[in-house]
């Protein structure tokens, strides 16, 4: 399965890798600087062919691509020469204006966030449906089973087990997802709650604290599911006892169970074979069930519970467009929160995803999307897809050496005082980048070796 997801996802990896690069590609031709190949992947040529001047090739190496424009190699032949300057030649990247260089170094980046806003918008236009769970709260910290959820905010703020939760910051919440989203976004930063209890409505002000290993706001509680059978692993204690999906199980052992955390807290306390007491179709039932184990020691009985599915609205071209430029923005602005996160003490190893771990998980989000059906599959792809490539626009855009961001910097300080760079500042300026970039790729390769490892 590791294979296959890896498969997936350099073909996803690929899409977005060429769209950035097709960006400079027009850029350059669009301003008169010609192109002398355009290359999906590193490395040897596998496949290429020759239009207008451009080769196109396909290369051995999936990760990355590029756009070589004429006259590139010109910045390393006048520094070796001990030129003061670069010739400018017609045609060439150099001989071009640096505000021409600008305009194509930006516009990588900028297909990067119309890649996206095209993908989101294809998925609000075709409708979707998640999975998720009433807005009803657990609080983890009442449950010794989920003690590795550490934080405890929502408890020291007053919230209860079996709160509704209707608004947050006056944004009204319908269901679980939004809950999650609302405080992942938020890490130490207060939000004000108001919650239905006992038909009573109540506002509490929480803080969600950071989790270090993602970056992402958490407050310690669980959604409150209710124990009704969805599905029954094939083969598992529970199929072989009988158990069916429809079922609700009202007792572990004796003891009730309100929500699904109380059934898998009392089935860790038990020992041997469990009693279960079952209601289906009006008709109390005794179930006894023989439980296996985890990899992790958990014991479980094979069944699922059963969520509540929410689609989307039906939504028309014009506001389907609307939709996906909506959300690329809050998607943007996450990853500008994310980056100052970086600073706060996370857990880097777990929060910096190299190009294996990017691979691995847009193939997995692909097969998982496609096991619920074709429609999903795509969806859950355009999805991830358009995070990635929003992911791409940022970094690339970060005024760092040899990232398009740098070349942004060092052109607009060529154009702003008029005066020619030299090689040898351009190639030490593009030297540090480039130590800092495969730095960058070192770390972030570890981290995605202890990934597939724990995987």
């Amino acid at each position: 399965m590791i294979g296959l997801n890896i498969i997936i996802g350099l073909i996803g990896l690929g899409v977005v890798v060429f769209v950035h690069e097709l960006g400079h590609l027009l850029a350059a031709k669009a301003v008169g600087i010609d192109v002398e190949a355009f290359s999906i992947g590193w490395g040897k040529k596998l496949w290429g062919f020759t239009r207008n001047g451009t080769e196109y090739r396909i290369s051995l190496f999936p990760f990355g691509g590029y756009c070589k424009m004429k006259g590139e190699e010109m910045l390393v032949k006048a520094w070796e020469a001990g030129d003061s300057t670069i010739p400018a030649e017609k045609g060439t990247f150099y001989g071009a204006t640096p505000w021409r260089r600008i305009a194509v170094a930006i516009a990588g980046p900028l297909m990067n966030v119309v890649f996206a806003v095209i993908a989101l918008s294809l998925v609000w236009f075709a409708g979707f449906t998640i999975q998720t769970f009433e807005n009803r709260i657990v609080l983890a910290s009442e449950y010794q089973h989920y003690n590795q959820v550490q934080a405890r905010a929502a408890t020291e703020a007053g919230l209860q087990t079996g709160d509704y939760v209707v608004a947050i910051s006056g944004e009204p919440v319908e269901h679980y997802r939004e809950i999650q989203q609302r405080v992942a976004q938020a890490p130490n930063q207060p939000l004000v709650f108001r919650v239905l209890r006992d038909e009573q409505e109540l506002e509490v002000e929480v803080t969600p604290e950071l989790n270090r290993e993602t970056g992402a706001g958490q407050i310690g509680i669980l959604p409150w599911i209710a124990p009704v059978v969805g599905s029954v692993q094939s083969g598992s204690g529970a199929q072989i006892a009988g158990v069916r999906p429809g079922d609700r199980i009202k007792e572990v052992g004796g003891e009730p169970v309100p929500h699904s955390v109380e059934f898998t807290d009392r089935l860790q306390q038990t020992s041997g074979y469990v009693q279960l007491r079952i209601e289906r179709n009006a008709e109390t039932l005794e179930k006894q069930v023989t439980p296996s184990r985890t990899e992790e020691g958990r014991r479980e009985i094979g069944v699922a519970f059963e969520p509540m599915e929410v689609s989307s609205p039906e939504l028309g071209p014009i506001e389907a467009v609307g939709a996906g430029v909506r959300e690329t923005g809050n998607t943007v602005q996450l990853y500008i929160r994310g980056l100052g996160m970086l600073f706060a003490g996370i857990d880097l190893t777990q929060a910096v995803a190299g190009p294996v771990r990017i691979t691995y998980i847009v193939g997995e989000v692909a097969t998982e999307g496609f096991t619920v059906g074709v429609g999903a599959g795509f969806t859950a792809v355009l999805n991830f897809l358009s995070l990635l490539s929003v992911a791409l626009f940022i970094m690339n855009l970060l005024p760092i050496p040899a990232l398009d961001g740098g070349q942004i910097l060092l052109f607009i300080f060529e154009g702003t005082t008029r005066r020619k760079l030299s090689p040898k500042l351009i190639y030490r300026y593009q030297f540090i980048g480039t130590i800092l970039i495969l730095s960058l790729i070192i770390f972030a390769l570890f981290s995605d070796i202890l990934f597939l490892a724990g995987r």
